[in-house]
């Protein structure tokens, strides 16, 4: 190969690196993002809680429920397509003294050996920026179902995904706590839920 022929070839060498070196990077892009994409669908519940506050003779009160299960599907690319479900064991209720669990698991209030479980199944998941989201869905207590809407936060630490939000339930749309109990100046009828669920990936369950 002459001289003139050798630049000739080291000069389109050249001009074909210039042009791909932008796609090969772009491309590079596409495959690190369609890695890091990640769905949390492990539900934790050991390292998740569920609680509520209230106020009884205008004195403020609360507890936890120990027992749920559920599943999640959140794929941070993908806020729209989410889902969940959570079943809460009422019998596991913790108001803070055996007295009061004894009294809330009665017929009056949840009745838990006809309607053991309440459950929340969401319906919709609106993105609102900054890591935010509306969580609408439909929550069953007693037998009875209503919309439930709640603002709610997602971040990731390490491999999972922490879910924190807060409603209030209006007990008397469920009729919780009827007979003596209806009374709102006795037990308030707002009930504050507050929740903070933690999900891994399928993956990383530990």
């Amino acid at each position: 190969m002459d001289h003139a022929a050798r630049l000739s070839s080291e000069s389109l060498l050249k001009i074909r690196a210039k042009h791909f070196a932008p796609l090969a990077g772009l491309a590079a892009l596409l495959l690190a993002a369609g890695a890091q994409a990640t769905e949390f669908n492990q539900l934790q519940p050991d390292k998740s809680a569920v609680t509520f506050a209230y106020k009884q003779m205008n004195v403020p009160m609360d507890g936890r429920f120990n027992r749920f299960s559920g599943r999640i599907r959140f794929d941070p690319a993908k806020p729209a397509a989410a889902q969940a479900e959570i079943a809460i064991e009422l019998a596991s209720i913790d108001t803070g003294s055996a007295e009061g669990n004894d009294e809330v698991a009665g017929k009056l209030w949840f009745n838990t050996k006809q309607f053991p479980v309440a459950r929340f199944v969401s319906t919709s998941i609106k993105p609102l920026g900054n890591n935010r989201f509306e969580v609408s869905g439909n929550m069953s207590i007693k037998g009875r179902t209503h919309v439930a809407t709640t603002p709610a936060t997602f971040r990731q630490a390490g491999p999972q995904g922490v879910f924190e939000g807060s409603f209030v339930l209006k007990r008397a749309d469920y009729g919780i706590g009827e007979g003596m109990w209806a009374d709102f100046g006795t037990v308030a009828n707002e009930v504050q839920i507050k929740f903070r669920l933690v999900a891994a990936t399928a993956t990383s369950k530990k």
